[in-house]
């Protein structure tokens, strides 16, 4: 073991020069050298050098209760020396009828049937595959899918078929389906987004199979921000015209938008609903696609062919059920929706505070997602030069932050104590300022 983990522990340009490692999401002919993180507990990271980083974004969104949690990791320790994994078709064991019991209480009512994956993008697949299969299974073949511009559901090909078009999908776009793609509801375009989907649902030969969405903040997209009422109207048009509605929680559940789940803040329920990220606490990899019985009931048949024929090697792995469950029992306590509480209160705070500032176009949050537009001139866009730039000074502040394009945003684990949030505020504000100076 010592051997192993050697090269590891090695800093500087030695392991650099050895790294067969191809990152994702990174422009690899970078001269940069990658901090080796070693170890974390609660919001830090440490790297093999001895720096320290706050995890200003949950390691991409998952990471709910913080690092190395104590009672998830006791779980999974507990959980590996019993069981393993075992085949989910045919078999089923206990983590995962637990955790599938605890969620339904959780979930909206309605959804009565959970099927587990891998990921959030195999969950969004899982979600599309039981659309266009229920019509399939009703003898209505319906193949069209109406979606959010500047959308993200995952880098598998049916939910970037149901993203935005853009540096994601460009390689692809010949080989993704084509989806009906409507503005989101945000301020100012609420009127124009309902009826265009008034207009798309209008006529009975619509073909369309299902509506998907990431409810009230569009994550990868610029953490985009709308109101729950025009969500409600879209989701009523939908239930009006029979068709099946998706909700990407992958990122805005478990906490994440103050509520349990971004659609409580809904009147209207969607048909589907997709998690992962919080799911775990960010322990272990696990996608979630759940269902109301009127889609569970189209599979229901004595005829072998309208089986729901999908799955993975390591559908519903008893060690992530049994992160799932710990990460749940977290989420019970009162003293994690205070820290939810405390999070949404400063964040919200912050944001009145820095929105007069000249380098920013705009500062928004909902829940423990804090997000700001910074001013760039005319550079636009995912490959915005400023977001590495940006990554580089925060590290050298010992925070890590990732922005998308121009749009900064903070998404910490729920146990950031007081002092290192507001460090990271104090920090965001030095930024901008020394930005305004270089920018003028």
């Amino acid at each position: 073991m010592k051997k192993i983990f050697s090269g590891l522990n090695t800093p500087g340009k030695e392991r650099g020069k050895r790294n067969r490692v191809w990152y994702p999401y990174t422009r690899m002919k970078d001269p940069a050298l990658f901090p080796c993180i070693s170890s974390g507990s609660g919001a830090r990271l440490t790297d093999t050098r001895g720096k320290e980083y706050i995890d200003a974004i949950s390691s991409w969104w998952t990471n709910t209760h913080g690092h190395c949690h104590p009672h998830i990791s006791e779980m999974i320790a507990k959980q590996v020396t019993r069981l393993d994994h075992v085949i989910f078709a045919g078999y089923t064991h206990m983590p995962a009828e637990i955790l599938a019991e605890r969620l339904i209480k959780k979930l909206p009512a309605g959804q009565e049937k959970i099927f587990f994956s891998d990921d959030g993008s195999t969950a969004v697949e899982v979600a599309l595959k039981m659309a266009v299969n229920y019509w399939y299974n009703r003898n209505k073949p319906r193949w069209k899918f109406i979606a959010f511009l500047g959308g993200y559901h995952g880098d598998t090909f049916g939910a970037m078929s149901v993203s935005h078009r853009g540096i994601f999908t460009r390689p692809f776009n010949p080989l993704l389906f084509n989806a009906v793609f409507i503005d989101a509801p945000v301020k100012g375009k609420e009127e124009r987004c309902i009826n265009r989907m008034k207009s798309i649902l209008s006529g009975k030969s619509s073909g369309i199979a299902a509506f998907i969405f990431e409810p009230l903040v569009q994550g990868a997209g610029g953490m985009v921000m709308y109101e729950p009422e025009p969500l409600n109207e879209l989701l009523r048009l939908c239930r009006n015209k029979g068709v099946i509605t998706i909700a990407d929680e992958v990122m805005t559940g478990f906490g994440r938008s103050g509520k349990f789940f971004a659609v409580d803040y809904l009147r209207e329920k969607p048909d589907i609903m997709c998690l992962s990220k919080g799911l775990t606490g960010g322990a272990m990899a696990m996608g979630i696609t759940s269902c109301n019985g009127k889609i569970f009931n189209a599979f229901l048949s004595d005829d072998p062919a309208k089986t729901f024929f999908h799955g993975h090697s390591y559908t519903a792995n008893p060690v992530a059920c049994s992160a799932a469950i710990a990460s749940l029992d977290m989420m019970d306590r009162q003293r994690t929706w205070k820290k939810i509480a405390i999070i949404t209160k400063k964040n919200a705070a912050f944001a009145v505070k820095i929105s007069g500032h000249k380098s920013i176009k705009d500062a928004r949050s909902r829940g423990t997602i804090l997000a700001i537009e910074v001013r760039t001139g005319n550079k636009t866009g995912y490959l915005n030069p400023f977001r590495d730039y940006a990554i580089r000074w925060f590290r050298k502040k010992g925070i890590l932050i990732r922005p998308l394009g121009n749009v900064l945003y903070i998404m910490p684990p729920f146990c950031i104590e007081s002092k290192d949030l507001q460090h990271v505020y104090g920090s965001i504000e030095r930024f901008l300022d020394n930005h305004e100076r270089l920018t003028g």
